[in-house]
């Protein structure tokens, strides 16, 4: 929370990297960040413990909902400037395709935003951006800090 007072206090977008390093559960699944031409982008790199079906294999559906989730949450918290926390009010995911054992990388964006609820939208995609793996829309009620 001292990173989002401090980079709101600046006025300024906190460092999406440092942020997510700051987070136990971002650290335990690998989660990190990076912004390229203004758009941020979260990596989430294969572990096998993020395999729910060892036959296929395929990741976990709760591994990819979670990571979406963070991707949509860090969205918000990058494009406002760590001025707001967004607290989810509902998500909906979409699994497209099997995850398979590889890498994976999400991107979100804020498709409407009011005084008090965002709107997101994000993707998760392994080695090519137009073949989502799975997708999610939500609601999140935003919090003063």
């Amino acid at each position: 929370m001292e990173l989002l007072r401090l980079a709101a206090f600046e006025k300024r977008a906190p460092d999406p990297a440092a942020l997510l390093a700051a987070i136990p559960f971002c650290r335990h699944m690998g989660i990190s960040a990076e912004v390229a031409d203004g758009e941020l982008t979260l990596l989430m790199p294969y572990a096998p413990m993020l395999i729910g079906n060892p036959v296929l294999p395929a990741l976990h559906g709760g591994a990819i909902g979670a990571f979406l989730e963070t991707a949509a949450i860090a969205e918000v918290i990058w494009e406002l400037g760590g001025a707001q926390l967004p607290k989810p009010i509902d998500i909906t995911i979409d699994y497209l395709r099997s995850g398979r054992a590889v890498d994976s990388r999400a991107r979100a964006r804020i498709a409407k935003r009011g005084r008090r609820v965002v709107n997101v939208h994000a993707e998760l995609w392994q080695e090519d951006a137009g073949k989502p793996v799975a997708s999610l829309r939500g609601h999140f009620l935003l919090a003063s800090l």
